[in-house]
């Protein structure tokens, strides 16, 4: 046995060296951005006392990094099964779609461009001072959405600026209640469709399902602003006048034409490496189950939710019911479960990741969160 210690070590001192070099790989692959976070943090810490400005820096800070985040959601599988189409084509498609949602709620609600997600109690007003953490929650989701992670920017936004904790336990309720459902409905739905999906998506997709894709997404991508507009609008007032909404909605809309050139960054890669995604076929699936889940919680009520969850949910299922439509050897069929549930439990746990930091923030910011919270434990 004393013999095996010196390998033993060896071994150790590899594997130290393996992950030293990997951090080191990493911020030298990702300087530009990790100088750009350090210009972006000290600027938050100066601008923080001067609310009007405070006040734009991280709504713009809010909208990139929310629809990035957010862009595998709605956008991802559009990116994916239309990756050989001219960029400018899909951001104009998906530009005026955002135009037009925006433009209804704003003048259907009177100045509200969230689809009145903002009017419940704990979010009704309007922030009229900033401190550093609440500019600072985009900068975190930036690095998380660099890292891969497909982060609640409904929590780590919104949590930042709610002064009522149990606003916090109705948005996270109504976020697992959508995982839950998105995850068994998804399971249905794929694993009644998967004999008919193995014979139909062979070969190459007929000219139509290229339209009925369009449609589907552009309507998902529609009802997820009616839903998530709120997580990039909570820096601003709650009604907004003609410059406040034109800068609001053109600085997205440029945003929007910056992401689609980029392909969605970094991110894309969780929807990539999902089963099928670039078939424009199974895209379609994808995007009209989850439009409908969303559009069913818009109406339900008006406390906002997570999407994140939702769309993990459906993806986790999706890969579920994939795996166990699969016929052949069992020893196949297990490696495709265990597959699908690898890939379930590693989503979660970016997600929850996301959820513990917005908690943290919540706490240190809000006093009336803290309150409630001692009064509760009292």
């Amino acid at each position: 046995m004393a013999k095996k210690k010196p390998i033993d070590q060896n071994i150790n001192q590899e594997k130290l060296s393996k992950k030293t070099y990997s951090i080191f790989d990493f911020t030298k692959s990702e300087r530009p951005f990790l100088i750009t976070v350090c210009v972006l943090i000290s600027i938050a810490g100066l601008i923080t006392p001067y609310t009007y400005a405070a006040m734009w820096f991280g709504f713009a800070l809010a909208a990139y990094s929310a629809i990035a985040n957010d862009s595998i959601q709605t956008i991802g599988t559009f990116i994916a099964s239309n990756n050989k189409r001219p960029w400018y084509l899909l951001w104009l498609f998906m530009g005026l779609i955002w135009l037009g949602t925006v433009a209804y709620s704003w003048f259907a609600y009177s100045g509200d461009v969230t689809y009145q997600r903002l009017s419940v109690p704990g979010l009704e007003k309007a922030p009229d001072s900033f401190v550093f953490l609440q500019l600072a929650a985009p900068i975190v989701l930036l690095v998380m959405t660099r890292l891969r992670m497909p982060v609640s920017t409904t929590f780590l936004l919104l949590n930042v600026f709610t002064y009522k904790a149990g606003t916090i336990v109705d948005v996270m309720f109504k976020s697992f209640v959508g995982y839950i459902l998105a995850f068994v409905l998804a399971i249905i739905v794929w694993f009644l469709l998967e004999r008919f999906v193995r014979n139909y998506l062979k070969g190459q997709a007929k000219s139509y399902w290229i339209y009925l894709q369009w449609i589907t997404s552009g309507v998902l991508w529609s009802v997820w602003i009616m839903q998530d507009a709120a997580n990039i609008a909570v820096f601003l007032p709650r009604e907004l006048n003609p410059i406040e909404f034109s800068i609001y909605a053109g600085f997205v809309f440029v945003g929007l034409g910056f992401l689609f050139y980029m392909k969605g960054d970094k991110i894309q890669e969780i929807v990539n490496e999902k089963s099928n995604v670039t078939d424009v076929r199974a895209a379609t699936i994808v995007d009209l189950v989850y439009a409908v889940i969303l559009f069913y919680f818009k109406m339900y009520n008006n406390v906002p939710m997570s999407t994140t969850w939702v769309f993990i949910g459906l993806l986790a299922g999706r890969e579920l019911a994939i795996a166990l439509g699969k016929h052949g050897k069992a020893k196949k069929r297990n490696a495709w479960l265990v597959r699908a549930f690898r890939l379930a439990r590693k989503d979660v746990l970016k997600a929850l990741a996301g959820l513990v930091v917005s908690l943290i923030l919540a706490v240190i910011i809000n006093k009336g969160v803290r309150d409630e919270i001692i009064a509760f434990f009292q």
